[in-house]
């Protein structure tokens, strides 16, 4: 491709509006277009990107045994509701009225239409295993569409869904499509962490996050660099490692003291004086249904998913005002664990407190010195809250550190939750009708292109990957009159695309200095300047995009020199992925 003919829209000026790197560099190389919020058109250098990493995914989801099909983005509500799911998702869901007033939805995710299938066409166990996949447009009414293609309310996704008869197929295909994400996500060239992960209102008993690092991500990585674990902020376990201290069974009886107007656990604190991770505030949620409690230090903050497990919920959420007052007595605000009349339990943090400053309740009244486990039982102690820096690994003597990550694949098990929701099960060895066991599988590609760009740029614009870069090499003729010049430029342009690397020809008359910049900021990975001086001289520049200054090298032989420093670096590549492999292969997952 000459850039002369091609549609290349960069702009010098940062969008106004643009905070993350991706966002400002995706729109300034002239990659996408914004329609409207949370809308962006392709451009075709960024959908060249695009088709690169579709590319990637359909080779490994292949190779990994999913088969592929295309499901309709246009879904029945009817199949939502069957599934349980239309409340879950809620304002989320786009939703529509076609003619014959049916209601349907822009389908989020696709588990209800797979599951629909399976439950036609799946009926003996002899089809089974079976992993099917699509690479789809999705929608979601996102209220806040921000950082540009990172967060948007129309996006492609691939999901993948297995079908198994028990368990252990279930963890043979899950451990199929782990190993693929790990294979895809290498090849994309983009740096990952794989964390444990909750499977959220999606349902599940199981699940990774494959992340990537970024100031810009609105997801927590809680890791422990000594072993390696990693988690979610839901997921993150903390170590039982001893506090340090523990419960002052000789204190003083508590003491009662009148907090007038004092509702959070700040402003209690203020007016008695002491730090806030000397008090414990009381929490209460309806668990499917009941009321129950639990007490968390007043600096930490509680974990709603290791709430649910505490309580062997399905479902839990925090009660409101009236709930609560009609539970416990007690307005929000002088909650306590002494003579609390539901369900309750504590977290460790609170469980090894010497005393602790509580609510009384009774309204503006608190309670010092309360003594865990003397004056409030400690029937079921066990970890509540988000982990955060410094706090104990559960696997090993280290400490947590925590990043901003940016989401870009997540894997499930599962289970029932769908197949026994819409009847979709088949007949056993037996001959016993049995609800299938699922598996789920999503990656968001275009947060792929994004998460490339925020983990690769610099000032001067993008450093693409060189397996999905738009153009893996740009060649820059300094005149476009001089035979000599054009003729080394083409000879370059045949050996280079002949190896099966994609070519761009910077031939526009401009100045150098600007080709330059421009090719900075589209991020082409290796760049070759052919001018009539270095000829002359009888060579050619070359440079890595992420070079400091560019080599010269002999013209030659040129071509077969840029060939062979191409190759070499993507038997580098492959040979990273490699190590990486083995070492996942060293490793057990939970």
């Amino acid at each position: 491709m000459r850039w002369s003919q091609a549609l290349i829209p960069t702009q010098k000026e940062t969008p106004a509006d643009a905070v993350a790197p991706s966002h400002k560099l995706l729109l300034r190389s002239g990659m996408v277009r914004q329609l409207g919020a949370g809308a962006y058109s392709y451009l075709p250098l960024g959908f060249r990107v695009l088709n690169k990493v579709i590319h990637i995914i359909r080779e490994e989801m292949d190779a990994a045994g999913a088969q592929e099909l295309l499901m309709p983005a246009l879904q029945p509500v009817e199949l939502w509701k069957e599934s349980g799911r239309y409340e879950t998702f809620g304002e989320l869901l786009m939703q529509l009225e076609i003619s014959g007033k049916q209601h349907m939805a822009l389908g989020p995710t696709h588990e209800e239409v797979i599951t629909d299938i399976a439950r036609g066409l799946l009926r003996s166990y002899k089809q089974l295993p079976v992993t099917l996949y699509q690479i789809q447009t999705k929608f979601r009414d996102e209220p806040r569409p921000r950082f540009g293609i990172l967060r948007t309310r129309e996006f492609l996704m691939k999901d993948a869904y297995s079908f198994d008869l028990d368990v252990d197929q279930l963890n043979k295909s899950y451990d199929a499509m782990y190993e693929a994400y790990c294979r895809i996500f290498d090849r994309c060239g983009i740096p990952y962490v794989i964390v444990e992960a909750e499977s959220g209102p999606i349902g599940g008993d199981s699940s990774h996050e494959f992340m990537v690092p970024s100031s810009t991500g609105e997801d927590s990585v809680i890791q422990c660099l000594a072993c390696g674990y990693a988690a979610n902020v839901e997921k993150a376990e903390i170590g039982d490692k001893p506090a340090g201290t523990q419960p002052d069974t000789s204190a003083p009886a508590y003491a009662s003291v009148a907090t007038p107007g004092k509702k959070t656990i700040d402003d209690v604190c203020k007016f008695l004086k002491v730090a806030t991770n000397t008090s414990a505030k009381l929490l209460v949620y309806v668990a499917d249904g009941n009321p129950v409690a639990a007490l968390i230090r007043g600096d930490h903050e509680a974990n709603e998913a290791k709430l649910r497990r505490a309580f062997g919920a399905s479902s839990i959420a925090p009660a409101e005002p009236a709930v609560i007052l009609k539970a416990t007595g007690v307005p929000v605000g002088f909650l306590g664990p002494v003579g609390i009349k539901i369900p309750l339990v504590v977290d460790r943090a609170v469980a090894a407190m010497p005393t602790v400053v509580v609510g009384g309740n009774e309204v503006d009244i608190h309670f010092t010195g309360v003594v865990p486990g003397r004056d409030f039982a400690l029937d079921k102690v066990t970890d509540l809250r988000n982990a955060g820096v410094g706090d104990p690994c559960p696997r090993c003597d280290g400490t947590f550190t925590v990043t901003q990550g940016i989401e870009i694949g997540h894997v499930f098990k599962l289970g029932t939750k769908y197949s026994k929701a819409m009847g979709a099960n088949v007949n056993d060895e037996k001959g016993q009708e049995i609800p299938i066991i699922m598996g789920c599988y999503g990656i968001g590609v275009n947060r792929i292109v994004a998460s490339a760009v925020e983990a690769g740029h610099d000032d001067n614009g993008i450093t693409w990957p060189l397996a999905i870069a738009p153009y893996q090499v740009l060649i820059v003729p300094l005149s476009l009159t001089n035979e000599q010049v054009l003729a080394t430029t083409e000879e370059i342009r045949a050996a280079v695309a002949g190896a099966g690397f994609d070519v761009l020809i910077d031939d526009r008359d401009q100045r150098p200095g600007f080709k330059f910049k421009d090719a900075d900021l589209i991020g082409v990975p290796y760049r070759v300047v052919v001018g009539e001086r270095g000829l002359k001289d009888g060579n050619i520049e070359v440079k890595w995009r992420t070079e400091a200054a560019a080599r010269t090298i002999p013209a030659a032989g040129g071509a077969q020199a840029i060939v062979s420093e191409l190759n070499a670096e993507v038997d580098r590549l492959k040979g990273e992925a490699e190590a990486r492999k083995a070492k996942r292969a060293g490793s057990q997952r939970s």
